[in-house]
């Protein structure tokens, strides 16, 4: 999910052929609860941005992990791994 239109997800998806739907938050809604929307800083500079996460949820909803602050390295497998586990 990013603040980006539902129009760049589609052709972000499409370019990439991703086989699941991006979420558009454009209204900051969900990002806002979620707690990824907040403040930033880069070269001395502060601005509002989100904090790249990951939330592993059930299919009822309920929030089984939650990666903050991700580092890409190694991140695929320790979701996969949460997910394995989850089951």
């Amino acid at each position: 999910m990013s603040k980006d239109s539902i129009k760049s997800h589609k052709k972000f998806s499409d370019k990439l052929g991703l086989p699941f739907v991006l979420l558009a938050d454009t209204e900051l809604k969900m990002m806002q609860d979620f707690g990824v929307w907040k403040e930033k800083k880069l070269y001395g500079k502060t601005y509002m941005g989100t904090t790249r996460s990951t939330f592993l949820i059930d299919e009822e909803g309920k929030i089984l992990s939650i990666w903050p602050k991700v580092n890409i390295k190694g991140h695929v497998e320790e979701v996969l791994e949460a997910l394995a586990s989850a089951k």
